[in-house]
C-alpha cells in the first residue's frame, strides 16, 4: 500500500506549455491524491516573477461542479483542495479533463487551465446481485445460452476491462460477448445435457476481473435449479433490436414492439413479455411493455441530456409448467432536441468605464453554454447595439465585451448593452443577458464663451461698483470638472498719444452666491409599493432633491408637509402620513413608523417638503403615493349559516369546536335520498382581497368513496349517492376551507349529518325552526319523501312561515333604505368595490360596511355585495360641506347586467380588471362582474 501511495504523490504534470493560440495551460494528475499535493507550477508557467501571484491576485474562478483544486496565494501553485474522485467527477467519460479559469488583475486577464484527472485501479468489479437464482430445464439442449447480468466497474480504461471465471463445472462454462467497447454480455452455455433426477442443483460461482494493476475481482453466487418438462422456450427472431426515439416523445408513446415464437402447443406456447430483472428500477420507471402484445412504451419523460441510450433487456416467458423463458435485447437510442436555451453568465465585470478609455478596452468577461449538443448546442452570440461595444471570443465558450468605439460621456452617459444567444436548433432559442455600463467623467471639454470678443460701452465719471456687463461660459463636464470659475486676466490702459503708451494690471473679481435657486425633486410624483406587514423602521424609498447653489444655500432638508394628506383608517377616523411615514431630514430616506395592514389602509398620499438654508430659505414639495400591497395574512373565517339558504337542507351551529378556525354544524338528511340532493351549506369570507381571499373547499374526513360530496367552490355539501341505511344512523364530515395566498391559509368545519326517515326529517325541521327561531338558525328536510298527511301539512305550515317573513323582511328592508341617514352611504371619493361570493367561489374584499344587495337575473345562487372604499375624508367642517349626499346607491335593472349606482358627473366603463393590482379599487371587482352580468363603472363626485 506504501508503494502505491509513493508512486500516486509522485504527481505526473503533463504538458505544462502554453497554447500558442488561446493561452492554455494543460496539467495531469492521478485520482485520490493527497490534499495539498502540488499540481503544477501556475504562476511560473503563465511567466509571472516571485511574488506577482499575490500582488495581482491570482486566483482560480469556478464554474459549475466542484474543482477540487486551488491557487495558493503566496507560491502561485496549483494545488489539490480536496478529494479528486474522477468516478464522481467524470463518471465513465474519458478522457476526464477539468476545464478552469484563472483572473489575473491589473490588467485584467483570463487563462484557461485544463486539468486531466487520470484514473487509477481503486474500484472493484461489482455485481447487482451477490447471488443468483437460475432455473434451466432438464430438457435444455448442450449449447444453450442463459443470459447473466455483468459486473460494472466503476473505473475506465484497462482498469475497467472485465474478463469473466466460472468455477469448475461439466456441465457449464461462461461466453463473453462484447456488444461494445463499454460493455459485454455474459452468457452461461449449457456443455453438458442436464439430469434432474442425478443432480437437481449446480451451485457455481462467476468470478470478475479487472485489469488494473494489482488486479481487483468481484464474484456472484449462481445457484442453478434443474427442471422438468417444458422444453422449448420462446425464440425472438434477433437477439438484439435497434430502436430510435426522439427525447421529445411524450408519456404513452409506443416505440417498439417485440415478438417471440415457441414451438410447444397449447398453455405451452402462450408467452408473457416483461422486462428482465437485470433492468433497474430506475429504467423500469419510464418503460411499460405490454405483457400480451409486446409493445413497449414511454411511462415518463426522457431526456437526452441525462441519458443517451437505454439498453432494454426483454424476456418472454412461456406459460408451461415449468415456464421457460426467451430474450432480447432493444437498445434504444434517444435523439437530441433543442429544448435547452443558451445560458449566458457574466463572470466579471469591469465599471465605470473612463470616457477616454482605449479602443480594445475589455469591459467585462462573459461564459456562455448550452446543455444540447450537436448544432442545438452550438451558440452564436451578438451585442446589441452594435457599437460602440463588441464582443471577441477568446475561448470556447468564453467571450469578452471589449470597446470598439471612442467613449463620449457628454453624449451618451450610461450604455444598457444586450447580450444575445442563440444557438443552432430548428427553431432556435435564445437567451439574452443585460450588461449595464456607465462612463465616467475625465476633463476633457475648457470651458467656452458664448463670444470671442465683448464690445462694451461705459460713459465715464461712472460711481464705482458699477455693473459694467455680464459673462457666461460654458462647460459639459459635470461635478468638478464643469464647475467654472472667472477671473480678469488682464486690465489693459491706453491713451491716445502718438505713440500711445499702454499700462496693464491683473484683476480677479470673485463671484458670490445668492440663494436663487429652491430646491427641486428628480420626480414630481413618486410611486412606491410596500408589502402590509412591513417592519417598523423599514426604508421604503429614498427621496433626492437638488439645488445648484452652493454652501448653505444648497443644503437641503427634508420634512413630510403637515396636512399634506393621509389615509383612511378602518375604524372610520382619518389618520395623517406622519403617523405612518417618517423622511430623513439629512438623507431623504422614507421610513415607516409602524407595520402597515391593508385591510386597516391602502394607499397614502402625502408631501414631501424640500427647505434650503439660504436666506429667505426656499422650497421644493414632490407628491408620495404609497400603495400598500395585500399579503395572506388573514385565515378564512366561518360565517353562521342563514335560516333561509338555498338548497333543500340547513346547517346550524350550535357550539363552536375546540380548536381555533374550527365550526361544529348539524344538518338532516333522508334516507333514500337521489344522489345529487343538497344537504348543507358552508359559507366563508376571508378578509384579505383578490386570490387570497379566493376560497376552496375540500372534504377532509371521511376520505375515500362516502356518501357526501361538498362543492368546491360553491360549499353545498350533497350526496355523492342514494343514501342508504348501511350509511349509519349519523355521518360526520370534517371539512376544511382554504385560500389561494401563498402559503394557503384555512379554517375547518366539522358537520354532522343525522341520517332519518323523511317523515322524521319533516318533523325535526319543524320542531328546530321553533326552536332556533330566536338564533336565527334555521333547519329544512333534507330530502322530500312520499310522506303521510301529517308531513304534507308540516309542509304546508313551513311554507307559509317563510313567505310570511320574507314579506316583512321586504318591508323592513325596504323602509330602513327608504329612512336610513343617506350620508353614511359614502365615505369617501373613489370608485364602488364589487364583492361577490357565488357558484364558482368566494371573492372578498376586506372592507367594514356593506351597502346594499343587489342579484342579476338568472343567479339565483349569487350574493353581490357592494362595499364602500377605504379612503375616507379628512375630519372638519370643510370636508363635511363639501360632501353632497348621494341618492340610492343601487338601481333595480331588469335583467343583467347589475349596475352600481353612484352620484356621476360622468361614467366610464372599466377596461379591465385585475384582481392582483396592488390600486385597492381594481380589487375583484373584473372577475366578479362578468360571471353575473354585471357592468362596474367609475365615477366623480358630482361638483
Amino acid at each position: 500500500m506504501g508503494v502505491r501511495w509513493g508512486s500516486v504523490l509522485r504527481v505526473l504534470v503533463l504538458q505544462a506549455s502554453w497554447a500558442l493560440g488561446g493561452g492554455q495551460v494543460r496539467y495531469s494528475v492521478p485520482e485520490e491524491v493527497e490534499s495539498g499535493t502540488v499540481v503544477g507550477r501556475l504562476a511560473q508557467d503563465l511567466g509571472l516573477e516571485a511574488g506577482e501571484p499575490e500582488a495581482r491576485r491570482l486566483r482560480l474562478v469556478a464554474q459549475g461542479r466542484r474543482a477540487s483544486v486551488e491557487v495558493s496565494g503566496a507560491s502561485g501553485a496549483l494545488v489539490v483542495s480536496s478529494r479528486l474522485d474522477r468516478e464522481e467527477l467524470c463518471g465513465k467519460s474519458a478522457p476526464c479533463a477539468l476545464r478552469l479559469e484563472v483572473l489575473l488583475e491589473r490588467p485584467l486577464r483570463v487563462f484557461h487551465v485544463e486539468l486531466e484527472v487520470t484514473d487509477i485501479n481503486d474500484n472493484a468489479p461489482r455485481f447487482p446481485a451477490a447471488r443468483k437464482n437460475l432455473s434451466i430445464a432438464e430438457s435444455s439442449l448442450p449449447g444453450s445460452r442463459f443470459p447473466l447480468e455483468g459486473a460494472s466497474d466503476a473505473d475506465i480504461g484497462a482498469n475497467a476491462q472485465l474478463s469473466y471465471t466460472l468455477s469448475p463445472s461439466e456441465h457449464f462454462g461462461l461466453e463473453v460477448k462484447s456488444k461494445d467497447e463499454n460493455k459485454d454480455s455474459v452468457f452461461l452455455v449449457l456443455r453438458k445435457s442436464l439430469d434432474r433426477e442425478t443432480v437437481p442443483v449446480h451451485p457455481l460461482v462467476v468470478r470478475a476481473s479487472d485489469g488494473g494493476r494489482p488486479s481487483l475481482t468481484g464474484t456472484m453466487e449462481l445457484v442453478i435449479s434443474v427442471l422438468d418438462a417444458n422444453d422449448n422456450a420462446p425464440q425472438f427472431n434477433q437477439s438484439v433490436y435497434k430502436v430510435q426515439l426522439s427525447e421529445s416523445a411524450a408519456p404513452g408513446t409506443v416505440f417498439f414492439q417485440v415478438t417471440a415464437t415457441d414451438g410447444d402447443e397449447g398453455i405451452n406456447r402462450e408467452i408473457f413479455y416483461s422486462f428482465s430483472d437485470t433492468i433497474s428500477a430506475n429504467v423500469q420507471d419510464l418503460f411499460i411493455i405490454d405483457g400480451k402484445s409486446g409493445e413497449i412504451r414511454t411511462a415518463g419523460e426522457l431526456d437526452f441530456e441525462d441519458v443517451q441510450s437505454y439498453d432494454l433487456e426483454i424476456e418472454a416467458r412461456d406459460k408451461g409448467t415449468p415456464p421457460l423463458p426467451g430474450h432480447c435485447s432493444v437498445e434504444l437510442e434517444v435523439l437530441d432536441v433543442n429544448d435547452n436555451a443558451p445560458e449566458v453568465w457574466v463572470t466579471s465585470l469591469s465599471v465605470p468605464v473612463p470616457e477616454d478609455a482605449a479602443v480594445g478596452t475589455v469591459v467585462a468577461l462573459l461564459s456562455v453554454s448550452d446543455r444540447d449538443s450537436g448544432a442545438n448546442g452550438r451558440v452564436r452570440c451578438a451585442v446589441w447595439p452594435a457599437a460602440p461595444f463588441g464582443l471577441v471570443a477568446t475561448f470556447a465558450g468564453s467571450y469578452s465585451l471589449v470597446l470598439r468605439e471612442a467613449l463620449d460621456r457628454e453624449r451618451v452617459s450610461e450604455y444598457e448593452v444586450e447580450v444575445r444567444a442563440e444557438d443552432g436548433g430548428a427553431p432556435p432559442l435564445v437567451a439574452r443577458r443585460g450588461v449595464r455600463v456607465p462612463v465616467s467623467d475625465v476633463n476633457d471639454n475648457a470651458p467656452a464663451f458664448a463670444q470671442a470678443v465683448y464690445t462694451v460701452l461705459v460713459r465715464e465719471n461712472n460711481a464705482a461698483g458699477t455693473e459694467l456687463s455680464r459673462l457666461w461660459a460654458r462647460d459639459p463636464d459635470e461635478a468638478g470638472n464643469g464647475r467654472v470659475r472667472y477671473s480678469v486676466v488682464e486690465v489693459r490702459a491706453e491713451d491716445g498719444g502718438a505713440p500711445p503708451l499702454v499700462a496693464r494690471r491683473g484683476v480677479r473679481v470673485p463671484v458670490s452666491d445668492v440663494n436663487d435657486n429652491a430646491p427641486a425633486f428628480a420626480q414630481a410624483v413618486y410611486t412606491v409599493l410596500v408589502r402590509e406587514n412591513n417592519a417598523a423602521g423599514a426604508e421604503l424609498s429614498r427621496l433626492w432633491a437638488r439645488d445648484p447653489d452652493e454652501a448653505g444655500n444648497g443644503r437641503v432638508r427634508y420634512s413630510v408637509a403637515e396636512g399634506g394628506g393621509g389615509g383612511g383608517a378602518a375604524g372610520g377616523g382619518w389618520r395623517s402620513a406622519s403617523s405612518y411615514v417618517s423622511v430623513d431630514a439629512e438623507s431623504g430616506h422614507l421610513w415607516a413608523l409602524q407595520p402597515l395592514d391593508y385591510e386597516d389602509v391602502q394607499v397614502l398620499q402625502f408631501e414631501v417638503r424640500a427647505v434650503d438654508a439660504g436666506s429667505p430659505p426656499l422650497c421644493g414639495n414632490a407628491t408620495v403615493q404609497l400603495f400598500v400591497v395585500d399579503e395572506n395574512d388573514n385565515a378564512p373565517a366561518l360565517l353562521p349559516p342563514a335560516g333561509g339558504g338555498p338548497g333543500p337542507g340547513a346547517a346550524g351551529s350550535p357550539a363552536r369546536a375546540s380548536g381555533p378556525g374550527s365550526e361544529a354544524l348539524w344538518a338532516w338528511a333522508a334516507w333514500g335520498s337521489p344522489a345529487g340532493q343538497v344537504v348543507a351549506k358552508i359559507r366563508a369570507v376571508d378578509a384579505d382581497s383578490g386570490y387570497n381571499a379566493w376560497l376552496r373547499y375540500e372534504l377532509w374526513e371521511p376520505r375515500g368513496k362516502g356518501p357526501f360530496r361538498v362543492g368546491l367552490y360553491s360549499g353545498e355539501v350533497s350526496t355523492a349517492r342514494a343514501l342508504e341505511e348501511a350509511d349509519g344512523p349519523r355521518q360526520r364530515l370534517v371539512i376544511v376551507v382554504r385560500d389561494h395566498g401563498e402559503p394557503a391559509r384555512s379554517a375547518t368545519a366539522t358537520l354532522s349529518v343525522s341520517l332519518v326517515e323523511g317523515a322524521e326529517t319533516s318533523l325535526a325541521v319543524a320542531g328546530s325552526s321553533s326552536s332556533l327561531s330566536s338564533s336565527g338558525v334555521g333547519l329544512r328536510p333534507a330530502a322530500g319523501a312520499e310522506g303521510s298527511a301529517a308531513a304534507r301539512n308540516v309542509w304546508l305550515v313551513v311554507a307559509i312561515c317563510a313567505v310570511s317573513s320574507l314579506f316583512l323582511l321586504a318591508v323592513v328592508l325596504y323602509g330602513a333604505s327608504r329612512w336610513a341617514p343617506r350620508a353614511a352611504v359614502l365615505s369617501g371619493p373613489g370608485p364602488a368595490t364589487l364583492v361577490c361570493a357565488s357558484e364558482v367561489g368566494s371573492w372578498s374584499y376586506s372592507q367594514r360596511q356593506s351597502r346594499s344587495l343587489c342579484v342579476a337575473d338568472g343567479a339565483g345562487k349569487s350574493d353581490l355585495m357592494v362595499f364602500s372604499p377605504n379612503f375616507l375624508p379628512p375630519p372638519g367642517p370643510a370636508a363635511k360641506e363639501a360632501q353632497p349626499e348621494p341618492p340610492t346607491l343601487l338601481d333595480t335593472v331588469s335583467g343583467p347586467p347589475c349596475l352600481a349606482s353612484q352620484p356621476l358627473s360622468r361614467r366610464r366603463p372599466f377596461s379591465s380588471f385585475s384582481p392582483f393590482s396592488p390600486s385597492p379599487w381594481a380589487g375583484a371587482a373584473g372577475i366578479l362582474a362578468q360571471p353575473l352580468g354585471c357592468q362596474v363603472v367609475d365615477y366623480i363626485p358630482g361638483q
